[in-house]
């Protein structure tokens, strides 16, 4: 059997029961979920996930795309992929908690994308500080560090850019599989 992806995209509103429902959806078809994030942001649930099976399997999956939405309460996207890359970089995390202002998002991904740093995952949150209620921004960025690049310089960026920004930032080495 030669094993084909696919990438499943859906959006739509918030209730009980969505994250089974497209688990269902997937298993039903005889494929196999690989990898998904899923959230609740706003009053909308969102997911994106990585599919896998053969070819005829992911073909019908994709071809039911419209109705499965339509059951489901989504609007439903799905496009074949490649496997997952192995990544040839250093895997590290970038954390930030700092009170909300604009632009901390673009100037931190601004110093990677000029550093050819790639970014694996990228997660932000807003909440309220305990206590004094100001907003704060909460960032969790997971990279491949390239192997050409020389980790002393880059950890000195950051710092730099943690004192431009006001941030209270860190960058740490993963040191194995789900040690985060």
């Amino acid at each position: 059997m030669n094993t084909e992806y696919l990438v499943i995209s859906a959006i739509g509103a918030d209730r009980l029961g969505i994250a089974d429902d497209i688990a269902a959806m997937v298993s039903t078809n005889g494929c196999n979920i690989e990898e998904s994030k899923m959230a609740v942001l706003g009053g909308e649930f969102a997911v994106i996930m990585l599919v896998s099976g053969n070819g005829d399997k992911l073909t019908s999956l994709s071809a039911h795309s419209d109705e499965l939405g339509r059951r489901l309460g989504l609007h439903v996207e799905m496009r074949s992929t490649r496997a997952p890359l192995q990544s040839e970089g250093r895997p590290y995390i970038i954390e930030s908690l700092s009170l909300d202002t604009p632009g901390i998002l673009h100037a931190v991904t601004a110093v990677l994308k000029n550093e050819g740093i790639n970014i694996e995952e990228l997660e932000t949150e807003t909440s309220s500080a305990p206590w004094t209620g100001a907003p704060m921004f909460k960032m969790k960025i997971r990279i491949s560090l390239p192997r050409e690049k020389a980790l002393a310089p880059f950890r000195r960026l950051i710092e730099d850019l943690a004192e431009k920004e006001d941030l209270d930032i860190r960058l740490e080495a993963l040191s194995g599989l789900g040690s985060e």
